[in-house]
């Protein structure tokens, strides 16, 4: 079980841990200027760039320059070397810095010849001497033969030390990060196999293994090259991952919080969600954080009804979400999204602790609940009144016909010994419980002296019911019927069953006798809920009433 205090203590490393990834920029820079063409001319500092434009289109494998003025705001400290990082970069290339050429990547011009070589991010060392405080120029000669639309680029000033070390020192903390969820998703994939009623284990254990694959696939280019032409089959696979967690994670809180119009308002989410996911496919990000806010607020939409209802565990996934939101605000999307998902996941696991520690004391209850069952069963039937009435009718049959009281005192231990082997069980069969019944029977005809008769219909072998029930009611029909005028009395045990439900309707025949106590439950009744309950849950219903020809009582079961 998760404590609120340390739910909340590792929501905030979290957000620590992300929010310290981000550095401090020492560089602004000014909008990039394109041309078509090729004239190592164009790398210099002082070539006058006036005419070139903000938006170009490229054409297949053409070489085209890019030109940005970048103004260091705090030149480089003694023996520290800045570099330039590139980011999502498409195209091959070759990079200036003030005229200098600092490194390539690929093959510009040459990629329908040579193939595709190359990745799509890169950092480049800035020369000693380069990276002082003032205006740069940085030029970038490049072609784009598989995406000639993506002419944008992004390159960032920054330590060059921590461009190389970052990277890995991260991609080393979300591996770990996703691994723990891996470990999460094997953990309770078994625990669902173990209990296959429980949808909302599956769920979360699908969700931890596609966010485990959702780091993987995001920070997988740190260890693998990646060309930027195969830059968008590794977005599609981040967007379906995406797509299908924003499905798993509302339909595991609609399992766990229900609300009114429950399929009808989930189907109308999957439509619309449908419908952000295809409405700008290609636009990644885009698609990407609509999903993302999309999401959210259905989940709000859940809880908050949720924390309307006073549901437990509500309070806390509401806070959780709010976390998320004040974490989109202040952080990039790519952080926020990690971090919101793990914050989420978090609090899935969370409603589980709750539901699991729920589960367990029910399921202590249900053993101190069995064992005072059993108890109930023994004493129900070893009671004093009931052991005193017993000898004194023995004493009569023994003095007035021996061989009578014999058999009464074999009738009283089979009884006894029949209870004995059932008081310890949860169901037995159905014969064993018709058994109990005609012995019990046999002696209190020694008892009352009156001609009790048994019949049963539909009886079906393999079914079974908690033990002493139909034992239970036969008894409250002997204390609260009497006998017809011809000395009789008969109970009828009937047995029906369709697709959905079995049914047991157990008959008196005989005279009601007129007790104030009718209309309540008695100790008797009031065991035979109590196992129905326990074997049961609440697929059970039981109704008892007097008819003109003596007592009625049903006992019917749902199916599972």
């Amino acid at each position: 079980m998760i404590s609120k205090k340390y739910y909340f203590l590792f929501i905030l490393f979290i957000s620590f841990i992300n929010s310290s990834c981000e550095h401090q920029r020492v560089s602004e820079q000014t909008s990039k200027v394109y041309k078509m063409g090729d004239d190592k001319r164009w790398s210099s500092i002082d070539f006058d760039d006036k005419d070139w434009k903000e938006e170009i289109e490229v054409n297949s494998d053409k070489v085209f320059w890019s030109r940005t003025k970048i103004n260091i705001t705090k030149g480089s400290k003694e023996f520290q070397i800045y570099g330039v990082d590139f980011v999502n970069t498409f195209g091959e290339y070759e990079v200036y810095w003030d005229g200098v050429l600092i490194g390539r990547n690929g093959n510009p011009g040459k990629e329908k010849q040579m193939g595709p070589t190359g990745e799509m991010w890169r950092s480049y060392r800035i020369p000693d001497g380069l990276s002082k405080g003032g205006e740069h120029l940085l030029a970038v000669r490049r072609s784009l033969y598989y995406y000639p639309e993506n002419t944008r680029f992004n390159a960032f000033i920054e330590d060059y030390d921590h461009l190389l070390e970052f990277p890995l020192l991260y991609t080393a903390f979300m591996n770990i990060f996703a691994g723990g969820f891996l470990i999460a998703a094997i953990y309770f994939f078994f625990l669902f196999l173990g209990n296959k009623k429980q949808k909302p284990i599956l769920i979360f254990s699908v969700s931890c293994f596609l966010f485990f694959a959702l780091i993987i696939m995001e920070f997988i280019r740190t260890y693998i090259s990646i060309h930027y032409s195969q830059h968008n089959i590794r977005m599609e696979i981040i967007s379906y991952l995406t797509f299908f967690i924003a499905i798993l994670v509302p339909l595991y809180f609609s399992l766990q919080f229900r609300y009114p119009k429950q399929k009808y308002i989930f189907t109308t989410y999957i439509v619309f969600l449908i419908y952000m996911f295809y409405r700008k496919h290609d636009w990644y990000d885009y698609t990407s954080i609509m999903m993302a806010m999309t999401t959210w607020f259905f989940l709000m939409g859940i809880v908050s009804w949720a924390v309307y209802k006073k549901q437990k565990g509500a309070i806390i996934i509401l806070a959780t979400l709010i976390a998320c939101f004040v974490i989109f605000k202040l952080t990039y999307f790519d952080t926020s999204l990690f971090t919101g998902f793990s914050v989420i996941l978090l609090g899935m696991f969370y409603i589980l602790s709750v539901k699991a520690k729920k589960q367990r004391i029910a399921y202590e209850k249900s053993l101190v609940q069995s064992t005072r069952l059993r108890l109930e069963l023994l004493k129900k039937n070893i009671q004093p009144h009931f052991i005193m009435n017993s000898l004194t009718s023995l004493i009569d049959w023994v003095e007035e016909s021996p061989e009578k009281g014999v058999l009464f005192i074999e009738a009283l231990a089979r009884e006894f010994d029949l209870l004995n082997q059932i008081e310890d069980k949860t169901l037995i069969s159905i014969h064993k419980e018709i058994e109990l019944c005609i012995i019990h029977l046999e002696i209190m005809k020694y008892r009352k002296e009156i001609n009790y008769i048994w019949e049963q219909e539909g009886i079906v072998d393999g079914e079974e019911l908690p033990p002493a029930t139909i034992h239970t009611l036969l008894e409250n029909g002997i204390t609260h019927c009497a006998a017809l005028k011809s000395n009789e009395m008969k109970f009828k045990l009937i047995f029906e069953e369709n697709k959905d439900s079995k049914s047991y309707t157990f008959l008196t025949f005989g005279i009601v006798r007129k007790t104030k106590k009718q209309t309540r439950d008695g100790t008797g009744l009031k065991y035979v809920k109590a196992r129905l309950n326990e074997s049961y849950g609440d697929r059970w219903s039981f109704s008892s009433q007097s008819t003109p020809e003596g007592w009625k009582n049903i006992i019917k079961i749902e199916n599972k």
